[in-house]
């Protein structure tokens, strides 16, 4: 198999990557991009929401931000035609998903994302925030909340295997 080349995330990982202390060591060590759209959300945070977490634009910094052309999400709509249903930031990356020539896998933990990608024929390109983080020798601390572990993401996936919900 390929090496893995560039590691999209949305705003949830980077999220939860900082609170946990692993965002740095990511970033340093794959290509992590992400899209406009989750930048801007990871700049619009609500500083009163309870257990917010700061993003600094230097932390945002450290992934690849591409734009997303209007042909592009144009055609991933015709291609996923539920992609209204996503989140904005989830749509707009697995839009620039589908443009992309480069191997890839999208590290998220959106359960309409899985769904979206499963779709696509992607849901073995999708990995959880644990898996990357063990594949690089980090540690998160404290503990990754459970959506971003890798039991989960393994229990998704089998639902969706099996043809049922997640």
């Amino acid at each position: 198999m390929s090496p893995v080349l560039v590691l999209l995330v949305d705003t949830n990982i980077v999220i939860e990557a900082v609170r946990t202390g692993c965002w740095n060591a990511i970033t340093g060590q794959r290509e992590v991009v992400t899209v406009e759209e989750c930048a801007a959300e990871l700049r619009r945070g609500n500083p009163s929401q309870r257990n917010y977490v700061v993003v600094t634009d230097a932390q945002i910094g450290r992934a690849t931000i591409r734009a997303l052309e209007p042909a592009a999400a144009a055609e991933f709509r015709l291609r996923y035609p539920n992609a209204d249903g996503l989140d904005a930031g989830e749509r707009d990356l697995l839009a620039l998903a589908a443009t992309l020539t480069e191997v890839f896998e999208v590290c998220c933990a959106d359960k309409a994302a899985l769904v979206a990608a499963n779709a696509l024929e992607w849901l073995g390109r999708v990995v959880s925030l644990e898996a990357v983080a063990k594949s690089i020798g980090a540690r998160p601390n404290p503990e990754l909340k459970r959506q971003f572990t890798e039991a989960q993401m393994r229990a998704w996936r089998t639902s969706l295997d099996l043809g049922g919900p997640i």
